[in-house]
């Protein structure tokens, strides 16, 4: 009774924090965070000063963009989709450390323009203190830099806390793995290309569904140029290593005969090659 009491506390402070935004664009991934906060600017504001806005580009993957348009969908609130072009962006393309940081400059500034025309007052994103706390983040630099709002992190809400919300409001992204773009996958240095965004999609997508049974949750497959690494749930590691098929669904998928590992997922594991120094260069 306790835990379900702090839940709905929190919860009834996140939609109060909304109360203050007028209308709201939310820049929605269909993740866990970003649903929360678009539920909770829903139950605060009600669906007609409500609307979420979601990119479409080579490094977002199909299924994203439809779970978005299917969650959106129901809550009855607006679906924006912004054709991004970071690709176009060298800073984005040539894949430095910071290539997060003109990704979401890019985002947000097409979703500042898609609020003007539309007339709402508060762009916001689905940063939770997690995320703060993680360090290295300058996706969250640059949103910040154009005036988004974070109430997860405002607030101070974690991951943890955050999922405890969206499984009290019964959302079905409440269990839904983390899921960065499709860059993430991508080695840094290693110029982004959407050839290799396409083949580290197909890989992903055929690799998950080898393992559907098996239960695997969290799956990455890491672009490393002349290799390439399967990050899988740390109980799942030995099995997938002795599966042929896997080897083979990579190859296929336009890796060839690069070099295949098998670890557990890490999430943040390309960041682990920087060094301290070159992060904002």
């Amino acid at each position: 009774m306790e835990h379900q009491d702090s839940v709905h506390l929190v919860a009834s402070q996140l939609v109060k924090e909304f109360t203050r935004y007028g209308t709201t664009l939310v820049l929605f991934s269909a993740g866990v965070d970003s649903s929360v906060v678009l539920a909770a600017a829903v139950r605060a504001l009600g669906v007609a000063r409500v609307a979420a806005v979601t990119a479409a580009s080579p490094a977002v993957p199909a299924a994203e963009l439809a779970a978005a348009r299917s969650f959106c969908d129901g809550l009855g609130v607006p679906h924006h989709v912004v054709h991004t072009d970071e690709l176009d962006v060298a800073g984005y393309r040539d894949n430095g450390p910071r290539r997060c940081y003109f990704c979401k400059s890019t985002l947000v500034d097409a979703a500042r323009e898609l609020a003007d025309r539309h007339g709402y007052e508060t762009l916001v994103t689905g940063t939770n203190a997690s995320d703060v706390r993680a360090g290295f983040r300058p996706g969250i630099r640059a949103a910040g830099e154009r005036g988004a709002r974070t109430p997860l992190a405002d607030l101070g809400l974690d991951k943890s806390q955050v999922r405890a919300i969206a499984r009290r409001w019964g959302l079905a992204t409440a269990e839904k793995p983390a899921a960065a773009c499709l860059s993430s996958r991508i080695a840094f240095g290693i110029p982004i290309s959407p050839a290799r965004l396409a083949r580290v999609e197909r890989a992903e997508l055929t690799v998950r569904q080898l393992l559907a049974a098996q239960g695997v949750v969290d799956l990455r497959v890491r672009d490393l140029g002349d290799a390439v690494r399967v990050e899988v749930d740390g109980g799942l590691v030995e099995r997938v290593r002795a599966d042929e098929r896997v080897a083979a669904a990579i190859r296929a998928a336009g890796f060839g005969t690069a070099p295949l590992t098998v670890e557990a997922f890490r999430s943040g594991a390309m960041n682990e090659l920087l060094p301290d120094a070159a992060r904002w260069r």
